[in-house]
């Protein structure tokens, strides 16, 4: 087992993978900018590193720093949790090259999965279905005669994206020009790669993701789905373990697929295979592969009874999957509620600022993962996330009843958030049937604009 891991992320994250570490007796190091001072993660870690201004691209986004702290400080191992770093090959080499364990999969993985044009090829290549698309598009017109091959609508991608960031749908010819060059520039900002690739628009999908889990003793395996399809600009408000959507054929169909997979290309550590499942819940498509811990992970945690990031940071150590993990089956039924410092009442702005009341909800089947407490200060610099809130029943129906009785018990002053939108959703019928997919949360805002 590693002697001191160091996280390389922010937030509700840093702090998860801090708790793991200590459960496991394994030290921890955090690295934080100048804006993250008062985060929680940085005063329960064994040593913190300050590794630049607020700006990502000058702190989280910077692996000399960041290698730099491990190496000052000890580490033998960095877990860089989601976003930021976390599907970067070049810093997966970079960990590699410095001797420093990188928890996750190869860079060679990484780069072949990470990359979604790559992804898709390496899915047909494995006889996972795709939906009509192109290679990778470097200009705009040659990809509006791509897209007229295609047929609208298509959905443009960037191939280094993630988060909702460089996606843009598009139904009208004379909308392309626009639309690529928007989405283009946002994962150049976000990402550094502007590059992008075409994919068929399915209409009217659910977005189904299967966790998967491997170790380098040969054991591969999915620990059951997610239901992501309720989001907002293709950012997940609300998911859910298991969906109400799948039949078990097409459970079993689609965990053979992505079983078979990551087996072929030789996975290691944690990752998650994301699918668009058509409207009538028969037919599924392979999206893209994350190389790395979701956001909403806990849910699976939760109804398989597992913790993933132990098992990511005792694979990475070499040992195999524990007994539980590898014998896991469902019990119950899991939501998670991501509680953002955003005003769902004024189209969603941001709404950073000092917290000046946090009281989080408990009791049977609450689970609370974040970072913020009475007094912190919300910053401007990042994602919005500042909770998320987890419940688990023995059904779907009491969870979605303890679901709307822990929002209700949150008490957040001196910032909004989306806790009274997701009530909302809570309450509504669609949701408490299951009967809803990606585009349901635009049609419902534009309903009540009406």
């Amino acid at each position: 087992m590693f002697k001191r891991v160091l996280v390389a992320n922010r937030g509700e994250i840093a702090l998860r993978i801090i708790r793991a570490c200590r459960e496991l007796g394994v030290e921890s190091v955090a690295v934080y900018s100048e804006a993250d001072v008062d985060s929680m993660h940085v005063h329960l870690a064994d040593e913190a590193v300050c590794i630049g201004p607020a700006s990502s691209k000058e702190s989280y986004l910077k692996p000399d720093r960041i290698i730099a702290a491990a190496e000052i400080t000890g580490a033998d191992a960095i877990h860089p949790g989601y976003g930021f770093l976390s599907e970067n090959a070049r810093f997966a080499e970079i960990c590699a090259t410095s001797g420093i364990k990188f928890i996750g999969p190869s860079a060679s993985v990484i780069s072949m999965m990470g990359d979604k044009a790559t992804a898709r090829a390496t899915a047909v290549a494995n006889g996972v279905p795709v939906t009509p698309g192109s290679g990778i598009m470097v200009d705009a017109e040659s990809a509006l005669k791509e897209a007229k091959k295609i047929g609208l609508p298509v959905m443009i991608k960037a191939t280094a994206g993630g988060g909702g960031r460089g996606m843009r749908p598009c139904f009208k010819e004379e909308d392309f020009i626009s639309l690529f060059r928007a989405a283009s520039n946002e994962a150049l900002a976000a990402f550094g790669n502007g590059e992008c690739y075409l994919e068929k628009l399915v209409l009217n999908p659910h977005h189904i993701e299967f966790q998967v889990i491997a170790d380098t003793h040969g054991n591969f395996i999915h620990l059951g789905e997610r239901d992501c399809s309720m989001q907002r600009r293709n950012q997940k408000i609300i998911e859910e373990c298991p969906s109400p959507l799948l039949s078990p054929e097409l459970r079993e169909r689609m965990g053979k697929a992505s079983v078979d997979l990551i087996s072929a290309i030789g996975y290691e550590n944690a990752g998650t295979i994301e699918y668009l499942v058509d409207e009538a819940g028969e037919n599924f498509y392979f999206m893209e592969m994350n190389t790395r811990i979701q956001v909403e992970h806990p849910v699976t945690e939760e109804v398989m009874g597992c913790e993933l990031i132990k098992e990511q940071i005792r694979v990475a150590a070499g040992e195999p999957l524990s007994r539980h993990v590898l014998d896991a089956s469902p019990r119950g039924h899991s939501i998670e509620c991501r509680i953002n410092a955003e005003d769902p009442y004024n189209n969603f702005c941001p709404s950073p600022g000092k917290i000046d009341l946090w009281y989080a909800p408990g009791g049977k089947g609450v689970r609370v993962d974040t970072h913020v407490y009475s007094g912190y200060t919300v910053p401007p610099h990042y994602d919005s996330m500042i909770a998320k809130l987890i419940v688990t029943g023995a059904t779907r129906e009491i969870a979605i009843a303890r679901m709307k009785r822990a929002l209700g018990e949150f008490m957040i002053r001196g910032i909004k958030t989306t806790i009274p939108f997701q009530l909302e959703i809570m309450n509504h019928p669609d949701f408490v049937n299951g009967t809803y997919d990606i585009g349901w949360v635009t049609r419902y805002l534009e309903e009540k604009k009406a």
